[in-house]
């Protein structure tokens, strides 16, 4: 009789059964990257530059990196990963300075294009929204504008809170479609009543 055929063992990897809810977790372990948090400030700002130029079909006039460094660096931020810049989120506080409630606008965030997926944009606006928390002056809300066709970008802020509170019609001068909506998110800082009204004084 013919010898018996030799029995196949699994040495390494998944098993094949496991549910995929299991799977897609040990999938997006794999993904994540554990990224450090940086100020971004004028002794680093050619290096944010050359970010955006990376990341980003347009580029920012002045304006856009004068507004950046008048705003408080906790709501501007690099993530560098193994010592190297992959991302970054800039905002403007609405108005810069004066007494009464704030607005914080967020006018960028945006990670290079090889270390996407590995949830850093989700750590760049979890840092924002924590160090809100923490910040000394009254901060009632946070809000952006969206392209309206960009769903992954919608889903994304959703999952945060954020709501579409706003549609704009040709919002944006040179792509397609032009339009956005605004998503905003309501917020409380560690200042948040400290700065009333001076006409109610």
């Amino acid at each position: 009789p013919p010898p018996p055929r030799p029995t196949r063992t699994r040495t390494s990897g998944a098993p094949a059964t496991l549910p995929r809810s299991v799977m897609a977790a040990i999938s997006d372990a794999s993904r994540h990257l554990e990224v450090e948090f940086g100020d971004i400030h004028e002794q680093n700002l050619e290096q944010l530059k050359k970010l955006n130029l990376a990341i980003f079909p347009v580029r920012y006039n002045q304006k856009f990196y004068k507004n950046m460094l008048n705003t408080p660096n906790e709501f501007t931020q690099f993530a560098y990963w193994n010592g190297f810049v992959v991302g970054a989120i800039c905002c403007r506080l609405e108005p810069p300075s004066g007494p009464g409630p704030k607005k914080l606008y967020i006018m960028t965030i945006g990670v290079l294009a090889a270390y996407r997926r590995r949830n850093i944009g989700r750590a760049l606006l979890e840092k924002v929204l924590e160090n809100i928390k923490e910040y000394p002056e009254d901060i009632v809300q946070v809000y952006l504008h969206v392209q309206t066709n960009n769903d992954s970008a919608l889903d994304f802020y959703k999952a945060f809170g954020f709501e579409i509170t706003e549609t704009i019609q040709n919002y944006y001068k040179r792509i397609e479609p032009p339009d956005c909506h605004v998503l905003s998110k309501a917020v409380t800082s560690k200042g948040a009543g400290s700065n009333p009204d001076p006409a109610i004084i």
